[in-house]
């Protein structure tokens, strides 16, 4: 089982049992987990030759959701550092300082409602090199509130999803994507085989989280561009266009015809 998943298992498995049906209503913990994370991912700080993601994560509960994790929030809140931890590690982004995650009450806030404001916060013990001067140190991110998703109804089974459809076009061939990385390139080892002398060997991943796709280079020599404009990393829609070396691919993530 993947790192982040056997992670997110423990956080959704704190609160089983009877403490299941009071979630339901309120903010659910795995919802916190993914939102830290979206945040990690929204502020981060590009210099020379690092990423910077903020290591401080504030959460603000209304006064009844934070009543519900009474007795366990000094747990949550250590898997949540490590659920933030393991992203950084897995994305290769830079911290400095272990992430820290700081819970607290806001009466404004309504029952299934929390925000998170997040921060770079310098680490004195750190053996971490000190950022650029650009990078925004101790300047705290506007909060982004958020409302916790309305489940389906109780003892109702929610209806399966339709499978959707992602693919990679390349020369007029249709390439169905199944894995969650896939390499696009000129080596015989890469998922999407690309036959062109411009294309670095591992040139480009194709990456799902959760329900996004992001392109991201993988150091390439003649770099990665989507629409027009040279990228890292870009989340992907249906339809956009990548280019690797003088070859065009086309993105498409539809649900299948009946």
């Amino acid at each position: 089982m993947p790192v982040l998943r056997s992670i997110e298992s423990k956080i959704e498995g704190l609160f089983e049992g009877v403490f299941g049906r009071a979630f339901r209503a309120n903010v659910q913990p795995i919802e916190l987990a993914r939102k830290l994370v979206k945040e990690m991912d929204d502020h981060r700080n590009v210099s020379v030759s690092r990423v910077y993601v903020p290591n401080e994560y504030t959460i603000y509960l209304s006064l009844q959701d934070r009543k519900q994790f009474a007795g366990y929030e000094g747990s949550l809140v250590g898997e949540l550092q490590e659920y933030l931890a393991e992203h950084a590690r897995r994305e290769r982004y830079a911290l400095l300082g272990a992430p820290v995650v700081l819970v607290t009450t806001d009466e404004d806030l309504a029952i299934g409602e929390f925000g998170i404001a997040t921060r770079l916060v310098a680490d004195e013990t750190s053996d971490e090199a000190p950022p650029p001067p650009e990078i925004p140190v101790e300047q705290p991110a506007q909060t982004m509130i958020y409302r916790a998703s309305t489940p389906p109804v109780a003892d109702t089974p929610a209806p399966e999803p339709e499978q959707e459809v992602v693919s990679l076009t390349v020369a007029g061939r249709q390439h169905v994507i199944t894995e969650p990385r896939v390499v696009l390139g000129r080596s015989r080892e890469a998922g999407v085989r690309i036959s062109d002398v411009n294309s670095s060997r591992r040139h480009a991943e194709l990456r799902q989280e959760g329900a996004a796709y992001w392109i991201v280079d993988l150091g390439s020599m003649n770099g990665t561009i989507v629409n027009g404009k040279r990228v890292d990393r870009q989340r992907l829609r249906d339809g956009d266009r990548i280019t690797i070396g003088s070859t065009e691919i086309v993105f498409g993530r539809a649900l299948p015809k009946q």
